[in-house]
């Protein structure tokens, strides 16, 4: 038997909508889920494996998954973790009485000029 009025479920409720509105609700609520995600949701909804993530960081899977654990890193830890899935990290700081501000920490600036091989190849193995 179907609920009605008070006694109604989120579930019943979103059922009764028309499918295009359904679809609008279902594509909101994936953003929303993007936009709070971990480093390892974020990862997995890229399609990527902490493999592939460490493959483009000259890193070993086991320090990804270290990295996504983390709470607290470097900007530039971060920064090239992002870059590595695809993306670009930016820094907005807001503020009650001014227009937020975006921030480009100068080490940041200075490692995305350069050659990720670089970075990555510094007191480390080769890649076979």
């Amino acid at each position: 038997m179907k609920s009605t009025g008070i006694g109604r479920t989120l579930d019943e409720a979103i059922a009764e909508l028309p499918a295009a509105q359904r679809r609008a609700i279902d594509k909101r609520a994936s953003e929303l889920i993007v936009e709070e995600a971990s480093l390892r949701e974020l990862r997995k909804a890229l399609g990527l494996t902490q493999v592939e993530v460490a493959r483009a960081l000259n890193k070993g899977q086991h320090e990804i998954s270290r990295i996504e654990q983390r709470g607290d890193m470097l900007l530039s830890t971060l920064t090239s973790f992002v870059a590595a899935m695809g993306g670009e990290l930016e820094l907005i700081c807001r503020f009650k009485k001014r227009a937020p501000v975006r921030v480009i920490p100068r080490h940041v600036k200075k490692a995305s000029t350069r050659g990720a091989s670089e970075e990555r190849g510094k007191g480390r193995r080769p890649e076979t």
